[in-house]
Protein backbone atom coordinates (compact mmCIF):
# COMPACT_ATOMS: atom_id res chain seq x y z
CA UNK A 1 0.00 0.00 0.00
CA UNK A 2 1.46 3.65 -1.40
CA UNK A 3 0.07 5.02 1.92
CA UNK A 4 -0.19 4.57 5.42
CA UNK A 5 -3.46 3.65 7.26
CA UNK A 6 -5.35 4.01 10.29
CA UNK A 7 -6.16 0.86 12.45
CA UNK A 8 -9.24 1.03 14.80
CA UNK A 9 -9.96 -1.65 16.99
CA UNK A 10 -13.24 -1.52 19.55
CA UNK A 11 -12.73 -3.34 23.02
CA UNK A 12 -14.68 -4.87 25.88
CA UNK A 13 -12.81 -6.88 28.33
CA UNK A 14 -10.70 -8.34 25.30
CA UNK A 15 -7.44 -9.23 27.58
CA UNK A 16 -7.05 -13.00 25.92
CA UNK A 17 -8.07 -11.66 22.38
CA UNK A 18 -6.50 -8.77 21.99
CA UNK A 19 -2.55 -9.82 22.18
CA UNK A 20 -2.97 -12.42 18.67
CA UNK A 21 -4.70 -9.43 16.92
CA UNK A 22 -2.10 -7.05 17.54
CA UNK A 23 0.48 -9.21 16.89
CA UNK A 24 -1.15 -10.42 13.54
CA UNK A 25 -0.57 -6.80 12.65
CA UNK A 26 3.04 -6.23 13.60
CA UNK A 27 4.02 -6.99 10.08
CA UNK A 28 2.09 -3.60 8.62
CA UNK A 29 4.00 -1.36 11.44
CA UNK A 30 7.37 -3.07 9.56
CA UNK A 31 6.53 -2.63 6.60
CA UNK A 32 5.40 1.11 7.07
CA UNK A 33 1.75 0.34 6.35
CA UNK A 34 0.06 1.28 9.62
CA UNK A 35 0.32 4.84 10.34
CA UNK A 36 -1.38 4.78 13.89
CA UNK A 37 -3.89 2.40 16.03
CA UNK A 38 -6.89 3.54 17.91
CA UNK A 39 -8.14 1.38 20.74
CA UNK A 40 -11.53 2.42 21.89
CA UNK A 41 -12.94 0.46 24.68
CA UNK A 42 -16.67 0.28 26.54
CA UNK A 43 -15.50 -0.04 29.99
CA UNK A 44 -13.41 -3.47 30.24
CA UNK A 45 -12.20 -4.11 33.61
CA UNK A 46 -9.59 -6.76 32.91
CA UNK A 47 -6.01 -5.51 31.24
CA UNK A 48 -7.17 -4.23 27.99
CA UNK A 49 -5.76 -0.83 29.25
CA UNK A 50 -2.47 -2.45 30.06
CA UNK A 51 -2.28 -4.00 26.79
CA UNK A 52 -3.36 -0.83 24.59
CA UNK A 53 -0.67 0.73 26.44
CA UNK A 54 2.16 -1.41 25.84
CA UNK A 55 2.01 -1.16 22.06
CA UNK A 56 1.72 2.50 22.17
CA UNK A 57 -1.70 2.60 20.84
CA UNK A 58 -4.15 5.88 20.71
CA UNK A 59 -7.22 4.24 24.22
CA UNK A 60 -9.58 5.89 24.89
CA UNK A 61 -13.02 4.75 26.56
CA UNK A 62 -16.94 5.89 25.50
CA UNK A 63 -20.13 3.87 25.81
CA UNK A 64 -20.05 0.08 25.00
CA UNK A 65 -21.54 0.28 22.02
CA UNK A 66 -19.56 -1.33 19.58
CA UNK A 67 -20.65 0.60 16.62
CA UNK A 68 -20.63 4.15 18.80
CA UNK A 69 -16.66 2.94 19.63
CA UNK A 70 -15.77 2.40 16.10
CA UNK A 71 -17.30 5.99 15.17
CA UNK A 72 -15.30 7.50 17.55
CA UNK A 73 -12.21 5.61 16.93
CA UNK A 74 -12.60 6.77 13.31
CA UNK A 75 -12.79 10.48 14.35
CA UNK A 76 -9.55 10.09 16.04
CA UNK A 77 -7.37 8.26 12.98
CA UNK A 78 -4.84 10.62 12.04
CA UNK A 79 -4.73 8.17 7.94
CA UNK A 80 -6.91 8.67 5.19
CA UNK A 81 -7.38 5.20 5.00
CA UNK A 82 -9.22 3.27 8.25
CA UNK A 83 -8.18 -0.59 9.04
CA UNK A 84 -12.01 -1.74 11.34
CA UNK A 85 -11.06 -4.82 13.17
CA UNK A 86 -13.06 -6.53 16.08
CA UNK A 87 -10.26 -7.50 19.00
CA UNK A 88 -10.88 -11.44 18.13
CA UNK A 89 -10.05 -10.97 14.64
CA UNK A 90 -6.64 -11.36 13.48
CA UNK A 91 -5.10 -11.03 9.92
CA UNK A 92 -3.54 -13.75 8.22
CA UNK A 93 0.83 -13.82 7.56
CA UNK A 94 1.86 -11.57 4.98
CA UNK A 95 -1.29 -9.56 4.43
CA UNK A 96 0.46 -6.18 4.11
CA UNK A 97 2.22 -7.73 0.94
CA UNK A 98 -1.32 -8.37 -0.11
CA UNK A 99 -3.22 -5.05 0.71
CA UNK A 100 -3.56 -2.85 -3.25
CA UNK A 101 -0.45 -0.73 -3.64
CA UNK A 102 -3.18 1.97 -4.86
CA UNK A 103 -6.81 0.90 -3.56
CA UNK A 104 -9.45 2.55 -4.56
CA UNK A 105 -11.06 5.11 -2.54
CA UNK A 106 -14.56 4.61 -4.02
CA UNK A 107 -14.19 1.04 -2.75
CA UNK A 108 -14.33 -0.56 0.59
CA UNK A 109 -12.47 -4.22 0.95
CA UNK A 110 -13.13 -7.25 3.49
CA UNK A 111 -10.80 -10.32 3.97
CA UNK A 112 -12.16 -13.77 3.70
CA UNK A 113 -13.50 -15.50 7.13
CA UNK A 114 -12.21 -18.63 8.76
CA UNK A 115 -12.76 -19.89 12.25
CA UNK A 116 -9.88 -20.92 14.93
CA UNK A 117 -11.58 -23.98 15.37
CA UNK A 118 -11.38 -27.17 13.35
CA UNK A 119 -14.45 -29.57 11.67
CA UNK A 120 -17.27 -28.96 9.69
CA UNK A 121 -19.36 -26.70 11.66
CA UNK A 122 -16.58 -24.14 11.28
CA UNK A 123 -15.85 -24.64 7.98
CA UNK A 124 -19.33 -24.48 6.56
CA UNK A 125 -20.25 -21.18 8.87
CA UNK A 126 -17.19 -20.00 7.80
CA UNK A 127 -17.86 -20.88 4.00
CA UNK A 128 -20.86 -19.38 4.26
CA UNK A 129 -20.16 -16.02 5.81
CA UNK A 130 -17.54 -15.50 2.51
CA UNK A 131 -20.54 -16.66 0.02
CA UNK A 132 -22.95 -14.33 1.56
CA UNK A 133 -20.46 -11.43 1.60
CA UNK A 134 -19.79 -12.49 -2.19
CA UNK A 135 -23.06 -12.90 -3.51
CA UNK A 136 -25.80 -10.20 -0.98
CA UNK A 137 -22.51 -7.84 -0.89
CA UNK A 138 -22.78 -8.45 3.00
CA UNK A 139 -20.17 -8.56 4.92
CA UNK A 140 -20.03 -8.62 8.65
CA UNK A 141 -17.87 -6.88 11.19
CA UNK A 142 -15.69 -9.66 12.15
CA UNK A 143 -14.53 -9.81 8.17
CA UNK A 144 -12.64 -6.58 8.69
CA UNK A 145 -13.23 -3.66 6.66
CA UNK A 146 -10.61 -1.27 4.75
CA UNK A 147 -12.40 1.99 3.92
CA UNK A 148 -11.49 5.11 3.21
CA UNK A 149 -12.86 8.62 5.11
CA UNK A 150 -14.04 10.10 2.68
CA UNK A 151 -16.38 7.24 1.42
CA UNK A 152 -17.48 6.47 5.02
CA UNK A 153 -17.99 10.00 5.22
CA UNK A 154 -20.73 10.11 2.32
CA UNK A 155 -22.70 7.24 3.57
CA UNK A 156 -23.05 8.69 6.83
CA UNK A 157 -19.89 7.52 8.86
CA UNK A 158 -19.57 4.39 10.61
CA UNK A 159 -23.25 3.45 11.82
CA UNK A 160 -23.75 4.04 15.87
CA UNK A 161 -26.70 1.41 16.26
CA UNK A 162 -26.46 -0.69 18.98
CA UNK A 163 -26.75 -4.04 17.07
CA UNK A 164 -26.32 -5.04 13.19
CA UNK A 165 -24.02 -1.39 12.54
CA UNK A 166 -21.85 -3.61 9.94
CA UNK A 167 -25.18 -4.95 8.19
CA UNK A 168 -26.29 -1.25 8.06
CA UNK A 169 -23.17 0.10 6.67
CA UNK A 170 -22.81 -3.12 4.07
CA UNK A 171 -26.11 -2.07 2.82
CA UNK A 172 -25.18 1.54 2.36
CA UNK A 173 -22.15 0.55 0.39
CA UNK A 174 -23.27 -2.53 -1.48
CA UNK A 175 -21.29 -3.29 -4.60
CA UNK A 176 -18.83 -0.98 -3.72
CA UNK A 177 -17.48 -3.83 -1.38
CA UNK A 178 -14.19 -5.81 -2.78
CA UNK A 179 -12.91 -9.04 -1.17
CA UNK A 180 -9.51 -9.55 -0.77
CA UNK A 181 -7.63 -12.48 -0.79
CA UNK A 182 -6.62 -12.24 2.51
CA UNK A 183 -7.73 -14.45 5.09
CA UNK A 184 -9.23 -13.07 8.53
CA UNK A 185 -9.41 -15.81 11.71
CA UNK A 186 -11.62 -15.02 14.29
CA UNK A 187 -13.19 -16.60 17.52
CA UNK A 188 -14.88 -19.50 17.91
CA UNK A 189 -16.09 -19.09 21.37
CA UNK A 190 -19.28 -17.91 20.97
CA UNK A 191 -20.21 -20.96 18.80
CA UNK A 192 -18.53 -23.29 20.60
CA UNK A 193 -20.43 -22.23 24.19
CA UNK A 194 -24.03 -21.98 22.32
CA UNK A 195 -23.65 -24.33 19.52
CA UNK A 196 -22.37 -23.95 15.90
CA UNK A 197 -25.96 -24.64 15.10
CA UNK A 198 -27.84 -22.73 17.55
CA UNK A 199 -25.46 -20.17 17.16
CA UNK A 200 -25.62 -19.83 12.90
CA UNK A 201 -29.29 -20.22 13.40
CA UNK A 202 -29.74 -17.21 15.84
CA UNK A 203 -27.40 -14.99 13.89
CA UNK A 204 -29.66 -15.75 10.53
CA UNK A 205 -32.86 -15.00 12.50
CA UNK A 206 -31.72 -12.02 13.97
CA UNK A 207 -30.55 -10.60 10.01
CA UNK A 208 -34.10 -11.53 9.17
CA UNK A 209 -35.53 -9.71 11.50
CA UNK A 210 -33.66 -6.76 10.85
CA UNK A 211 -34.16 -6.67 7.38
CA UNK A 212 -37.72 -6.96 7.47
CA UNK A 213 -38.02 -3.81 9.81
CA UNK A 214 -36.97 -4.89 13.62
CA UNK A 215 -34.85 -2.04 15.61
CA UNK A 216 -31.63 -3.06 15.90
CA UNK A 217 -32.20 -1.85 19.90
CA UNK A 218 -35.29 -4.59 20.27
CA UNK A 219 -32.57 -7.09 18.06
CA UNK A 220 -29.75 -6.19 21.14
CA UNK A 221 -32.07 -7.11 23.69
CA UNK A 222 -32.66 -10.39 22.11
CA UNK A 223 -29.01 -10.98 21.50
CA UNK A 224 -27.81 -10.42 24.66
CA UNK A 225 -31.04 -12.19 26.40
Amino acid sequence: MSQKLSVVIPTLNAEQVLPSTLESLMEGVFAGVIGDLVIVDGGSNDATLDIAQEVGAIFFETKPSRGGQIFAGVSACKCDWVLILHADSRLSQGWAELIPAAPDPERAYYFQLQFDAIGFAAWWVAKWANLRSKIFALPYGDQGILIHKSLLASVGGYPTASLMEDVILARKLGRRLTALPITITTSAEKYNAQGWLHRGFRNLALLFQFLLGATPEALYKKYYS
